[in-house]
């Protein structure tokens, strides 16, 4: 390939030597940090969220009040935390499988790869004079006036021709050989490092989106499907963080593990990506039920879909609307199923609803002990009698 390019007038290709990938922190292997990252990060965000929520830190920002978590929630904190670790179970098993699946993860060829597409872009320039050419433009006289001044610009006029730019073959013969410019080496390594696996972290989230979307919607369609597996999350009128993955195992499954791990292999992240797909998805599943509108928290500032978003799906009045999750919010545009309208007079009905409640019951209550005491203050005079 070297002799190659060389021929060609373009600069050679560097030789690499393919190794194992070093795992990405020495205290754990890959595989198993792959089994337990984003289990670790539920938790801790979800812990994170739970203090706020008991010490009631930031009231002016929740969605729902104490006395709506107490009276409106048809499911236990046992049982909802029961449920989430039976899902994570689910999930490590995939995560294995997933891993089990994935090509030896090796390195070495970075630079190589890097100066292919620097390759890629002097070949493209090559079109440059052509292109110019049909808008009226002389490429090469253009390139002739601006050598000396601003050869590199030159040189990209000219078609990506830079005779100035050479390097040595090796240190025996002396050979001069073409040499890539320093910006193109820098895009090239922006394409490499950068650009791609943006993209295809972009692709996973807009797949996983589209997924979630149809199947969650089809959960509420489906009078069977919501009965038997969407009903259970919906237990959860006032949704908490680590109820997020409050859900039957078959709809944990179909919704967020398999949806994940197809987004992944779609996409063709590399497992490090999907790391980051992986824990950014979890944490950002944990943050729309955390039940706080929060102007510092960046996760509900991305876009539109955050936690106020996807609180009104889970209020009966909004059941029908927001299905999308967790990242964007395009599906509902769409389709029409997006919420149009005020929420205020229907949260402030909720609010005043469960305050009354929580007063009727602790009435209740009190008049339950006062009545005890009563009566054992009559048995205990009947006995002294």
């Amino acid at each position: 390939m070297a002799n190659t390019t060389v021929a060609s007038g373009l600069p050679p290709l560097p030789a690499y030597e393919i190794r194992p990938m070093p795992d990405l922190l020495p205290f754990i292997s890959d595989f198993w940090l792959s089994l337990v990252v984003t289990h670790v990060a539920y938790w801790i965000l979800s812990m994170f969220f739970h203090i706020i929520d008991v010490y009631d830190l930031f009231p002016q920002y929740r969605l729902h009040t104490p006395d709506e978590i107490a009276q409106r929630n048809l499911a236990s904190r046992y049982e909802v935390a029961r449920d989430v670790v039976v899902q994570q179970v689910i999930q490590t098993g995939m995560s294995a499988f997933l891993s089990a699946t994935d090509p030896r993860q090796t390195t070495g060829m970075e630079d190589y790869d890097v100066a292919v597409w620097a390759t890629r872009i002097r070949l493209a320039q090559r079109a440059l004079p052509a292109v110019l050419g049909t808008l009226g433009l002389n490429a090469t006289a253009i390139s002739k006036n601006m050598a000396t001044s601003y050869p590199l610009l030159a040189g990209a006029l000219a078609g990506g021709h830079y005779p100035f730019l050479t390097t040595t073959l090796d240190d025996v013969t002396g050979t001069a050989v073409p040499a890539f410019a320093t910006w193109e080496l820098l895009v090239a390594k922006a394409i490499y490092w950068v650009i791609i696996p943006g993209f295809q972290l972009w692709l996973a989230t807009c797949f996983l989106d589209t997924w979630q979307y149809f199947w969650h919607r089809a959960m509420h369609m489906n009078k069977w499907m919501y009965t038997n597996w969407h009903s259970r999350h919906h237990r959860l009128y006032v949704p908490y963080a680590y109820g997020a993955l409050y859900n039957h195992p078959v709809e944990g499954f179909v919704l967020d593990t398999l949806g994940a791990g197809v987004a992944y292999k779609a996409a063709m992240l590399s497992p490090r990506g999907g790391l980051v797909f992986f824990v950014f998805s979890t944490i950002k599943t944990v943050d729309d039920h955390c039940g706080y509108a929060l102007p510092w928290d960046p996760l509900q500032h991305i876009t539109s879909n955050n936690a106020a978003y996807h609180d009104i799906h889970h209020q009966s009045w909004g059941i029908k609307t927001n299905f999308s999750q967790p990242f964007f919010t395009i599906w509902d545009r769409v389709l029409g199923t997006m919420w149009r309208g005020d929420t205020a007079l229907k949260y402030e009905r909720t609010r005043t609803a469960a305050a009354g409640k929580s007063v009727k019951k602790g009435e209740t209550e009190k008049a339950a002990v006062n009545g005890n005491k009563v009566n054992g203050k009559a048995n205990g005079k009947a006995k002294a009698k």
